[in-house]
């Protein structure tokens, strides 16, 4: 018996270390070389203080901000511990209802726009936790924006602009652009 349980605990700790100490450190210390940004979470700093991240949307409520996607992680939204999407079809009750009632949001926040409202304004992504929204996303909410700054129009859809991230690879994907990135601009005079 002994014959067969001291090689299975020795290969047990073995691959312990090897899998779950050396490969962990060695992987981490990589990252933290490579890509030290990446790995300490893309925080983007204000002050010296981190005020969010590139990589995870935050929810904006204020009329004087731009809003992001909807988010349909809980308990809370946004929350990076439980990335997801809210896996109701697009038939689903509750799903038309969500989609009705920011769709409402929307209109209540700037009743003079009759553009056609974007989707990702209105619909979760699968991750749940998007940072960024469509030009068109970004477009339609300049009007508000610009009326609750105190800006022009064209103010705001030149702050967009300049802050529009091509597709990926040029290809994959559409345009976006970070919704902290732009509310901070608008904060700091940006435009």
């Amino acid at each position: 018996m002994k014959s067969i349980f001291r090689p299975a605990l020795v290969l047990f700790a073995a691959l312990t270390l090897m899998c779950g100490v050396l490969y962990p450190f060695a992987i981490s210390g990589i990252g933290q070389a490579a890509f030290a940004a990446q790995a300490g979470g893309s925080l983007v700093l204000r002050d010296g203080q981190p005020v969010g991240s590139a990589l995870i949307g935050q929810a904006f409520s204020s009329a004087r901000y731009f809003w992001g996607r909807p988010s349909a992680t809980g308990p809370m939204p946004n929350n990076a511990t439980s990335s997801g999407g809210s896996n109701l079809g697009p038939a689903n009750p509750a799903q038309i209802d969500a989609v009705k009632g920011r769709i409402e949001a929307l209109k209540a926040a700037d009743p003079a726009n009759a553009a056609p409202i974007p989707v990702d304004l209105v619909t979760a992504s699968g991750s749940g936790l998007d940072p960024e929204i469509s030009l068109a996303g970004a477009y339609y909410q300049a009007a508000r924006i610009a009326r609750e700054r105190k800006l022009t129009v064209e103010q705001v859809r030149s702050m967009i602009a300049e802050r529009s991230q091509p597709q990926y690879f040029g290809f994959f994907g559409e345009p976006r652009v970070n919704v902290l990135a732009l509310n901070l601009a608008l904060d700091q005079g940006q435009y």
